[in-house]
């Protein structure tokens, strides 16, 4: 469960999170966390949390939603039956923590823009 973000930052479970990170399905958080470009995610960015039996990956843009998704994750997610999901942190951290209680759910957050 995220308790809590701000520009920058993230809470989960009381730990504090001061980079870009991964949340698997099991609850296992990896910070620094980086893209091959920038404010692109491509399918090999987040291709770790789609193994093990994921129904969504939640993506969080940033707070102003600037990191955008290749559309190659549409397709290759599609294709293991996984939904993606990409919004700005403030919906994203919202629809990860209604999710994470009903589904097996991973994501992938960007703290800053």
């Amino acid at each position: 469960m995220i308790d809590s973000f701000s520009f920058g930052t993230m809470v989960i479970e009381g730990e504090t999170y001061k980079s870009d990170l991964l949340i698997y399905p099991d609850g296992r958080v990896e910070a620094g966390w980086r893209r091959k470009s920038g404010h692109r995610v491509s399918y090999g960015d987040i291709s770790d949390l789609a193994q093990g039996g994921v129904d969504v990956i939640v993506a969080g843009k940033g707070v102003s939603g600037r990191m955008e998704p290749d559309e190659d994750i549409h397709h290759q997610l599609q294709q293991r039956e996984i939904e993606f999901i990409a919004l700005p942190n403030g919906e994203a951290v919202a629809l990860y923590n209604r999710l994470s209680t009903q589904r097996r759910v991973a994501a992938c957050f960007h703290l800053t823009c």
